[in-house]
Formats: C-alpha cells, structure tokens, sequence
C-alpha cells in the first residue's frame, strides 16, 4: 500500500491526479484524512515551489483608515500586506534567529553601544531606484523623529547617532544594547525611499510585490516585482487581500474557494473544517495572547484594589477551553510567557471570588464598570467578554459589556476607552515588549502607566549583559505589572490559520499569525 500511496503522491505533485481524486484514492485504501493529507503537504514540499496564478487570502482585521504608512500600522491586513511590498535590515525566522535580508552582516562594539550594519548592494525599489545606505538612514529618521507618531519612537528614544560609513549604517546609543539588531526586524522599520519622508503612505519597498490595489478596508493587492533581488519568496503572479471581519463569511469564503487562505481561525469551528478533507488548519504556539486592559490614570481604574478585583474575577481556565477551545494556555497578567528565554515564572493568579469580592469592596467602588469589546479585537472577544461578565458576577461585581463594530475599533476605541479587549503577538524580546507597551513614553502605552522606576528598569536591563542579572531584572519588572499593572490577561493564544487545498510551503512560525505575516510570500498554489 506504501508504494501506491506514494505513486499518488507523486502524481498530485507533478499535476496528472487532483488532491481530492488523490483523497478518495487514499480513503479507499484505508488511509485517514490527516496522515493523507500530510502526505501531500511533504509531496509537495519535495517538489519545491511552483511559480504563477493568483494567490488570495481573506484576513480579519482591516478598516477603512487604514494607511500602507508601516510608521503607524496596527492590523493584521496592514501587517502582511507590508510583508507583501516592504522589508527590513533584518528577519527573525521560525527557531528565533536572526538572519540577514537588507543588511549583509552586523557586529557591535564589546560594550554593545556601537553596532555596524553593512546594507545590502544591488537591491532595487518598485520605483527602479537602486536602495542605498541612505534610503537606511533616512528611514530611521523619520522614525525617530516625533512628528511621525511612529510607534518605534520608544525604541529611537535610545539612539543617540546614526550615521553612514560607505555601505555602512553606525548606531552610537546612550546604553549599551545587547538586543539592539532584533528592533531592526521590526515590521514598523520597513525600508523605504528616502525613509518614506516624501510619501510614507505609497507602497513602495523591495520586497516581492508591487502594491497594485489599495481600496482601505476592503481590498488590497500586488503583483511579483520583476527586479525582486531574492528567489526564495514571492512565487504567486499576484496577491490578492480580500477584507472579511465576520469569522463565520471568512470560513465560507475558504470552504467555497473564493479565498486560499484565511487568517484567526474561530476555533468553535476547527472541528468543522477538520471534516473538509481539502482543508487543512495550521496552529502553532508563540508569544501571541488576547486581553483586557485598563486606563490607571482614569477612575474607577486608577484604584488598585479595583485593578486586583477585576484580575481575580476572571476565570482563565474557563475561557481557554470556551474561548480558544483548548488551543492556548492560562495567562497571569503579564505579556510574558515561556516562549521568551529570559522568562520566570511568577506565581499563577487564579480565579477567586471571594478575593475578588475583597478587592472590590475595599476600592470603595460601587455600581458597574463598562468594557468595550469587538470581534476586530480577537477572535472570540465578544464570547470571553460575556464569559467575563459571568464570572465577575460572582463576585458581586457588574461588568457591563458594549460591542464595538470591527471596522473602526482600532481608531475609535483603542487607546480611547478606558476600559477595553485587546490582543498582541509580543513581541521578540522583553525589552521590546515592555518598552513599546509599557515605558512612560511609548506611543502604545495603552494602560498609561507611567513609572519612572519602571523606565529605569527597562534602561538597566537591557544594558545588562549578564544573562543571570538581566532575567533577575526582567523577574522583578514582570512582578510590578503583575501587582500594580493595568493588563488583565487570561490566555495565551495559539495562532490558528487555514489554508485550502492548493496551498503548498506552508511552514510553522510562531513569531505571530499567518507565518509572522510571510504566508502570501512565502506559499505558492500547486498545479
């Protein structure tokens, strides 16, 4: 049976025998939906990548304020649809190394505050203009410059020259910076001509597309860059976004063929789709986690009693298995969790009542408090909302639950209620995630905390180039927003996307949703 199954296999993947005709072969000889299925996806991983057609993914997460400026995105469509056009001077793969894309090399002084990258020659901009130490230059610039509003400024904030040396690009900054290359992978710090300065809002990159469509909140699209310097990457004739925030017409649209790909899977239906034998779900673990976080400088949330009532009403066992259907783990409160090497554990919060009926009544609040979800926010947010409200209730405390329309809740709510759902992908280091959402200054400090202790903290450790010292830092910072933090955060959340039955190069990452956003660039469709 080995031998047919192969000999199939191999027929799909040269084009003589459809997946499904390869399925209903399979089926008869006994073989399971899944090991078949794996068989295809290693079939066609052989056969190497396969050039031309459209490629189509239908995304949650677009609005129609959105910007291709990588200075300000927030979504999931603007995050890989800057895959799509844009790079960086480096790329965090899949095992959390890092590996070189615009710049060749790197290197840094002993003391880590002097750190070269040597860019990259011959590499050409959608607009014929060949990339340049400059273009580097003026990119970081605009990013460290305040009237951006670009959400790196916190990082730029420790930069204190940059400078061109021939095909080189010098950093001096004010602390030293063992971390200092992984800022550089930052989906923000997309290389553009002249940094952007001149149009920020064009597209225009080196990476494997040309944006060609750019209709905000419904449709996006490039096609393959003749002059694209690499051949790993963007094998499809052209990409194609289609905006779909409703799960349920997101699944449709993948079932019915309309889209390849699709990205927040519900995973209410994973069990579903498992019966469709053309598609497959792909799920991986990583620092992602979705969460409730509130304002500390506005009542009734600048009461830590509150803040401690509202983390111990919330029931994280509960809202794992109903919410993320066991795809996920428990959070604690901190964006942390054992996909970063420097992590510690902090004793694990759990749901109880009558702490949290404690807490409440010595807040000396009284009356509800209002939470502003949206479905915009993660997958579920409305159902863990609820769940929330229903365990909070237990307490003897009123959590009133508003639902937000999906389309605009980044610009309208976000950041402007005090009280609110919310989800990350975390980013690669602590020093990044704590510094772009937690330092004073950081344009993302969605919970306004505001501690200049904490801000020397983030400084010491990341200077600190003892590793032992620098996880003892990282301890103490995790147990303060722990304690005192505005984050309520029940779950760390697996990625879950899906993918239809043409779809081969599909590999796990775990840096964030959809391959770290590298999916359209990175998949091809087989024969």
């Amino acid at each position: 049976m080995n031998d047919e199954i192969n000999f199939l296999s191999e027929c799909v993947a040269k084009g003589k025998l459809s997946r499904r005709d390869f399925l209903g072969r399979a089926a008869t000889l006994g073989l399971g939906a899944i090991l078949a299925n794996n068989l295809l996806a290693e079939a066609a991983r052989a056969e190497g990548p396969v050039k031309g057609g459209t490629l189509k993914a239908g995304l949650m997460g677009g609005q129609a304020t959105d910007t291709l400026d990588p200075a300000t995105l927030t979504n999931d469509v603007q995050f890989i649809f800057s895959r799509l056009w844009g790079e960086q001077l480096v790329e965090l793969d899949a095992n959390q190394k890092l590996q070189p894309v615009l710049a060749e090399e790197w290197g840094a002084s002993k003391d880590a505050k002097a750190w070269t990258f040597k860019i990259r020659k011959g590499v050409q901009f959608h607009n014929g203009k060949e990339m340049t130490p400059a273009d580097v230059l003026a990119t970081l610039e605009r990013h460290s410059d305040a009237n951006s509003k670009s959400v790196m400024l916190a990082f730029m904030h420790g930069i204190d020259k940059i400078a061109v040396d021939g095909q080189n690009i010098v950093f001096t900054l004010k602390e030293s910076n063992a971390d200092f290359p992984v800022i550089m992978n930052d989906v923000h710090l997309m290389i553009q001509p002249n940094g952007g300065k001149d149009n920020p809002n064009a597209g225009i990159g080196t990476g494997p597309y040309k944006a060609t469509v750019n209709e905000a909140g419904v449709r996006l699209g490039g096609e393959r860059f003749a002059g694209y310097w690499r051949d790993d990457r963007g094998f499809a004739d052209q990409i194609e976004i289609i905006v779909i925030n409703d799960a349920t017409a997101r699944t449709s649209a993948l079932q019915s063929g309309q889209v390849h790909m699709i990205n927040r899977v519900d995973p209410k239906v994973i069990e579903l789709l498992k019966r469709f034998p053309d598609i497959t779900v792909r799920n991986v673990g990583g620092r992602g986690h979705s969460y409730f976080c509130c304002q500390l400088d506005t009542a009734p949330f600048n009461n830590n009693d509150l803040r401690l009532a509202l983390k111990y009403a919330i029931d994280r066992e509960e809202m794992v298995q109903k919410v993320l259907g066991g795809y996920g783990s428990v959070g604690n409160d901190t964006h942390i969790n054992k996909f970063y090497p420097l992590f510690t554990e902090i004793e694990q919060r759990k749901y109880d009542p009558d702490k949290a009926a404690f807490h409440y009544k010595k807040s000396g609040h009284s009356g509800s408090v209002l939470l502003h979800t949206s479905e915009g926010a993660f997958t579920g947010a409305v159902d863990a909302a609820q769940l929330y409200q229903q365990s909070a209730a237990k307490a003897g405390i009123s959590i009133d639950v508003k639902r937000e329309p999906a389309d605009g809740y980044w610009t309208n709510v976000w950041l402007k209620q005090p009280f609110v759902a919310n989800s990350g992908p975390g980013r690669p280091t602590q020093d990044m995630e704590y510094s772009l959402k937690l330092q004073s200054k950081a344009v993302w400090n969605e919970t306004h905390f505001h501690s200049e202790k904490f801000d020397q903290m983030i400084v010491q450790a990341r200077g600190e180039l003892d590793a032992d010292k620098r996880k003892k830092l990282y301890a103490d910072m995790g147990q303060i927003i722990h304690d005192e933090g505005g984050l309520i955060i029940p779950m760390f959340n697996d990625y879950i996307d899906a993918t239809g039955p043409r779809v081969g190069g599909w590999a796990k990452n775990g840096n964030d949703r959809f391959m770290n956003g590298y999916a359209l660039t990175k998949c091809w469709l087989q024969a």
